[in-house]
């Protein structure tokens, strides 16, 4: 794994300004950074109005590495407390950063939440849980959080995931990893544009692991877009045994390849990691969490971009597992 810098974009003091602003305002009137329709339409009009200079930050990914990091928002680590203990007691812990996440992201494209994870909310805070240290969900801590494509088990996942750092005084690493740098010869990447094997939900929708018994969907790996390729990976919930020998070597050289080109990138409070979900597979390295209120805190917002052509046209006739997306429209 590398740790090469990831690409850096950095907003002057005075668009970091009116982007606070924005959210501060926005808090005063609702009280609550909680995306209730009346607050989500607020944002909508509000991002609309933000000039040429935070779009430009806010463009598409543009390099092969799939990713940047942008800087420039401030965190008070006193004003925002303790790291919560979980996501379900962290209620407007850090609601102003909330809504500048929530912000950017109605820049970018439509924010996205599920009924089935968090209650719903648009921004989701990623906590080490106490008893949860060795799942393969963002609660984790002891274990290697295996590189996947975000809710990579649904047809209506985001395009782009960007995840908030609100404290990481240890500089745990995000690792992540983009299929536009990887080495693969055509007839591994023909065999893994087969859809041959599913991919499960993961264990934070919890509702979903009933439906995974109902004729759960064969997906491609790997599709051929436009632009290039992309990918849909989740090797902890793709039962790998179903597949046959070929394809099941062809994985292992593309996680290896993967591996090959993964970069750790180590946020530190008031950087946004933004990630084509697309392109990009993300984990995380292990880490001994204190349970103090000192542990690493990122909140973590989920973006679809609307227009964008870059999944199978068979994907619209997957059943998801019975999750329902709830989209923000902001275009």
């Amino acid at each position: 794994m590398s740790t090469a810098a990831a690409p850096v974009r950095t907003l002057d003091d005075r668009t970091a300004s009116e982007l606070r602003l924005t959210a501060e305002k926005i808090l005063a009137e609702f009280g609550t950074s909680t995306a209730t329709p009346r607050l989500l339409a607020e944002v909508a009009q509000a991002a609309a109005g933000f000039g040429d200079t935070l779009r430009h930050h806010c463009r598409p990914v543009d390099t092969a590495d799939g990713l940047f990091v942008l800087r420039g928002l401030d965190v008070d680590g006193d004003a925002i407390g303790p790291t919560p203990s979980s996501w379900a007691t962290a209620d407007g812990c850090g609601a102003s950063f909330d809504l500048q996440l929530l912000l950017l992201a109605s820049v970018m494209g439509n924010p996205l939440a599920w009924e089935g994870q968090q209650d719903g909310r648009f921004i989701h805070n990623i906590v080490p849980a106490a008893g949860r240290e060795s799942e393969q969900t963002g609660a984790s801590s002891t274990v290697l959080l295996s590189p996947h494509t975000e809710d990579a088990f649904h047809p209506g996942r985001a395009h782009l995931l960007m995840l908030g750092c609100m404290r990481n005084p240890d500089g745990i690493a995000t690792t992540a990893a983009s299929i536009r740098k990887a080495r693969l010869t055509d007839e591994d990447i023909g065999l893994l544009s087969r859809p041959v094997v599913p991919i499960l939900p993961d264990d934070a929708y919890a509702e979903a692991q009933g439906y995974a018994a109902q004729a759960p969907p064969a997906v491609p790996t790997l599709f051929a877009a436009e632009e290039g390729p992309t990918l849909r990976f989740d090797p902890a919930y793709t039962p790998l045994d179903e597949a046959d020998e070929p394809y099941r070597s062809a994985y292992g050289r593309l996680t290896a390849e993967l591996a090959r080109v993964s970069v750790a990138v180590s946020l530190s409070p008031g950087e946004v990691l933004v990630v084509d979900n697309d392109l990009v597979v993300h984990g995380r390295v292990p880490f001994q969490a204190r349970y103090d209120g000192s542990d690493r805190w990122l909140k973590r917002a989920s973006v679809r971009v609307p227009g964008r052509r870059s999944r199978p046209l068979a994907e619209a006739r997957e059943h998801g597992y019975g999750q329902a997306a709830l989209e923000a429209h902001t275009s």
